[in-house]
């Protein structure tokens, strides 16, 4: 017994030494652990790896886009371009990495998400086009009182989003707008030129080329790169749904979904941004990505 209890009374103090060794030299030092949100916009899953418009993280970094790697691709499974996620970043010695990727889906409340099934129920099935097809021609009329199809813009980038002038709310269609606001005057030289912007209305009957005409003055928007579009009650629900937006009569307001689509320089669907938890800045870095694909 007295044998076995010298070994314990020296093992341990031996044991702890090394281990504060270990500690002091950075062998074990515990890693730090970050929250972070952001949009994604590529996916390199041979590479295990992804990049993403980040938010800042307090205190570790500022807003900005960079890559991040994964230890699992199968951390990787369901990233999409355009898609919001949050997910924890792990800063160690020598290496960081992202781990519980999780991808939020966009209901703006369990009423709107319930009036939205109904609704499928009622119309004939939909075809949506997704994020790597083609993207269906239209063609709407803009605030000019022009004709105007997305097949013009072939060789472009377009961002697509969807609007009703009447809107009261701060955080739904003005948001959207705002955001391309912000968009002409971060690619100010690049509009026109590489970049386009579509905002169609869903409110047909109220918002002619007129109103929005009054509404497009609100971000001093040129016609010739910012178009907002209204038509025919058909020819707008045609468009909406084909891109997966759903609207409907909710008293004297309209209920909605949010959608802001990127459409590449080929004609297909590129990303497709749900809700409006992404800031303009994470869509512009998106769209820079866009912009550089030739």
């Amino acid at each position: 017994m007295g044998d076995n209890g010298m070994h314990g009374e020296t093992g341990w103090p031996a044991a702890r030494f090394v281990f504060l060794w270990l500690l002091a030299s950075g062998a074990l030092a515990a890693a730090d652990r970050y929250p972070v949100t952001g949009i994604i916009l590529k996916v390199d899953a041979p590479h295990r790896s992804f990049v993403a418009s980040s938010a800042a993280i307090p205190g570790y970094m500022d807003a900005m886009s960079m890559p991040y790697s994964v230890l699992d691709e199968k951390e990787l499974a369901g990233l999409r371009p355009g898609a919001y996620v949050d997910f924890t970043l792990v800063v160690e010695k020598e290496r960081s990495y992202a781990e519980r990727i999780h991808i939020h889906r966009y209901e703006s409340s369990e009423r709107e998400a319930l009036l939205a099934r109904r609704l499928e129920l009622l119309e004939p099935a939909r075809a949506i086009v997704r994020p790597g097809q083609p993207a269906p021609d239209f063609t709407l009329t803009d605030q000019t009182g022009a004709r105007v199809s997305l097949s013009a813009f072939a060789g472009k980038v377009a961002a697509l989003t969807f609007i009703y002038t009447s809107c009261p709310l701060p955080d739904y269609c003005f948001r959207l707008s705002n955001n391309f606001g912000q968009l002409k005057q971060r690619f100010g030289s690049r509009m026109g030129r590489d970049l386009i912007l579509l905002s169609v209305t869903f409110d047909p009957a109220h918002d002619q080329p007129k109103v929005l005409a009054q509404y497009a003055a609100t971000w001093k928007a040129d016609p010739s790169s910012w178009h907002f579009l209204t038509g025919s009650p058909d020819e707008v629900k045609a468009v909406c749904h084909r891109f997966g937006l759903d609207f409907w009569a909710d008293g004297e307001l309209l209920t909605h979904s949010l959608h802001t689509l990127v459409i590449d320089r080929h004609g297909k669907l590129a990303g497709d941004f749900e809700g409006n938890q992404f800031t303009a800045k994470q869509l512009g870095d998106y769209l820079e990505v866009e912009m550089a694909e030739r």
